[in-house]
């Protein structure tokens, strides 16, 4: 990128800060206080799913963790160490566990491809398709990145349930709530995967219970 394009960049946020100051005056000033958000949110970091707008929430208002095809791995400091932050110091009531339709580091996984360094990180999501493989070869090839997809969600989700600062604080009566999100390129519209988990007697029955309505809707559905 030449220098001129980071020019415009930075032409853009100083746009943006003032039309956003112009909306809503001390704006900038407020966020100087502590934040306190109610929700994290755990997604991809492909460049089309930004996180803030798609749920109409302003900076300061949503907790926000990003990689490559949104997977939650217990030996990943970083984003254990988010959601640590998020539940123990923010007080979070809500973690939605975020995919997206046709996800390139799904696809990659799905199809074995091999784009570099991040094929390892991968082995996660291919973890996933190993474990269903018998039910996605009975889904029809235009939408099995879809449906690896969707059950990719399924389990990251049910990861997080499984993190001892999730177990923690459920164990103490703290409130957090578990969900699996699924967003649609084609229409901007986010899908509520139906995995909400408030405690830890509710994961492996959500957790089934999501699987079934997937598995359900993909067989009803051409």
């Amino acid at each position: 990128m030449s220098s001129h394009s980071l020019d415009d960049l930075l032409g853009k946020n100083r746009k943006w800060a003032a039309d956003v100051e112009q909306r809503q005056p001390g704006f900038f000033s407020s966020l100087l206080k502590q934040q306190e958000p109610q929700y994290l949110w755990i997604g991809c970091a492909d460049s089309r799913v930004p996180a803030n707008e798609l749920v109409g929430l302003a900076p300061g208002e949503l907790f926000v963790h990003r990689n490559v095809a949104n997977v939650v791995a217990h030996s990943d400091l970083n984003c254990l160490s988010v959601v640590q932050f998020a539940v123990d110091q923010l007080k979070v009531q809500h973690i939605m566990i975020v995919g997206h339709s046709n996800c390139g580091g799904v696809r990659a996984a799905l199809y074995n491809k091999r784009v570099g360094l991040v094929d390892n990180w991968l082995r996660h999501v291919q973890d996933v398709r190993s474990r269903h493989q018998a039910w996605l070869d009975t889904v029809p090839e235009a939408r099995k990145v879809d449906a690896l997809c969707e059950l990719n969600v399924l389990e990251q989700a049910r990861n997080v349930c499984e993190t001892t600062v999730v177990q923690d604080a459920w164990q103490r009566g703290q409130m957090v709530v578990i969900h699996g999100w699924f967003y649609g390129l084609h229409n901007g519209l986010l899908q509520d995967l139906r995995i909400t988990v408030g405690s830890s007697d509710d994961v492996n029955g959500a957790y089934e219970a999501s699987l079934a309505a997937l598995q359900q809707r993909y067989a009803l559905t051409p």
